[in-house]
């Protein structure tokens, strides 16, 4: 039995999302033995200020058999998880839902459905660039949870804005409505509306599409169809987890196997626009965060570095290219110390080269 101190939990998971809208959390975490917490602004905190009691395992267990509908209840009995799209009066959540070893945890994330520019966003001018080309291919990287949804998004209704295109979005959910402005918009959902990306991605090369954004681009069939379609006439925006440009040419070249890659270089080296890898970083002052950003333009000099497999030079091009609209992690999260908008500590913590950063942050 409860102690008479602590409140008591909600029997329904839209109680639980509704207390995360409130606390301006990203996520909801509702976990079997643990306190319901939420991230805000990027940290884990409880979802009440008040002490409230532990999940047990009936707890959420009967979360998940009162909001899961007939196939996902199945689905998730079968495999031991399911992922999907929740919508709620307030709102829309990208939902997982996993079986453990003590039962049921269930993970969401809030969904901002205010679509915003790159303006409204702060976002630098020299990302416009990145959507006034016919073909090839764009890049957004970073970890999870450092906003690369909502920059693809702010991309992609800039193109919708500003050109007379057709548009198709693949998404796992689909996050952002995007209506249609200047361009005919496609919006489809990976396991709701087609089975892969792969599956989409082929579909949507017989759709007459101009412009192709894949929310995830995870595997070698993905990317494949991703790098060829960008080839053939179309722009195509998509997102990889990696932290910078190298490693995500990296990780783009080496899912193929050996005999494929110096091809494939070649391709992605004429193909390429530009990389924008991001992280978001607590603000000094714990009012939100604030977006580091890495930003690299193809030219002739980083094309032959793709072309020769030595993205170790990528580095010294960006410094270099400044006036093309790069830049480094490391030089975008100093000039965020030096403005003061984030603390010493997260500036070295996020920093690639951390000798450099320490003199930096010391004022040496």
């Amino acid at each position: 039995m409860s102690s008479p101190d602590l409140i008591t939990l909600p029997s329904h998971v839209d109680d639980y999302l509704r207390q995360g809208l409130a606390r301006e959390a990203s996520d909801v975490h509702l976990s079997v033995t643990s306190l319901p917490t939420c991230r805000r602004y990027g940290q884990l905190i409880p979802l009440w200020e008040e002490e409230a009691p532990h999940l047990t395992p009936e707890d959420t267990e009967k979360l998940v058999v009162e909001f899961l509908d007939e196939h996902q209840l199945a689905r998730l009995r079968e495999q031991g998880d399911v992922d999907f799209a929740y919508t709620n009066a307030e709102g829309r959540y990208r939902t997982s839902v996993v079986r453990q070893r003590l039962g049921y945890d269930l993970a969401f994330r809030i969904i901002n459905s205010n679509l915003r520019t790159l303006e409204e966003l702060g976002m630098p001018p020299q990302l416009k660039l990145l959507t006034q080309y016919n073909n090839g291919l764009v890049l957004v990287t970073g970890p999870m949870g450092s906003g690369k949804t909502t920059t693809l998004a702010a991309l992609v209704q800039e193109i919708n804005l500003h050109r007379s295109d057709h548009i198709i979005t693949l998404e796992e959910p689909i996050e952002y409505i995007i209506n249609s402005a200047g361009c005919q918009v496609t919006q489809r959902e990976v396991h709701t509306h087609t089975k892969s990306f792969a599956a989409a991605l082929r579909g949507a090369l017989r759709e007459d599409p101009d412009v192709i954004m894949v929310g995830e681009m995870r595997d070698l069939e993905t990317i494949q169809l991703a790098i060829s379609a960008s080839e053939t006439g179309h722009l195509v925006l998509g997102t990889l987890h990696t932290s910078n440009a190298a490693r995500t040419l990296d990780r783009l070249l080496d899912v193929f196997p050996t005999d494929q890659r110096d091809q494939i270089r070649v391709m992605v080296s004429e193909s390429l626009r530009g990389i924008v890898s991001q992280q978001l970083i607590p603000r000094a002052d714990g009012n939100g965060r604030v977006v580091a950003m890495e930003m690299l333009m193809n030219s002739p000099a980083v094309a032959n570095v793709i072309r020769e497999a030595k993205t170790f030079m990528l580095p010294g091009i960006i410094q270099t290219g400044r006036k093309a609209g790069m830049i480094l992690m490391d030089d975008s999260i100093a000039g965020l110390f030096r403005q003061g908008q984030i603390t010493a500590e997260e500036a070295l913590y996020r920093a690639e080269n951390k000798t450099e950063m320490r003199l930096i942050v010391q004022g040496v």
